[in-house]
């Protein structure tokens, strides 16, 4: 089975679409390849998410991200939104879907945590659908 190439997308690209990138690596590279970009920068990834996500996993994304911009990904097959409470990015692909999540910036680490915990379901029921056939 060839592997789909997903991108989480949000605007600045910098917390939740960053969690999404790095769990879908850790839990999911067998079945997807995930990026992650937005129509906006960051000059980084939101330094609480970079530390819950290394808490909860081990993983320092600023050792392995960075803010993109969505022309900085190649095409994909999935688009998962994050929850932009705005016009989400648009990017071509054979499957769209959002996510609806709360952007934790700015908020107490049980925020980032619910949150992170909610991508990680995500990722491995996006992942589940896939080897399913239920997707593309």
């Amino acid at each position: 089975m060839k592997k789909l190439k997903v991108a989480f997308v949000c605007v600045h690209n910098s917390c939740r679409s960053q969690m999404a990138e790095a769990l879908g690596k850790l839990l999911a590279s067998d079945v997807f390849e995930s990026y992650s970009a937005g129509t906006e920068l960051r000059p980084q990834i939101n330094q609480d998410a970079v530390r819950i996500i290394k808490d909860l996993h081990g993983i320092d994304m600023n050792e392995t991200q960075k803010s993109k911009l969505l022309n900085d990904i190649p095409e994909v097959d999935i688009v998962v939104t994050m929850g932009c409470n705005v016009n989400c990015p648009y990017l071509p692909c054979s499957h769209r879907e959002d996510w609806g999540l709360d952007d934790p910036s700015g908020k107490s680490d049980d925020e980032f945590i619910k949150t992170a915990k909610i991508i990680e379901a995500k990722v491995i029921d996006l992942k589940n659908r896939i080897l399913n056939g239920e997707l593309v």
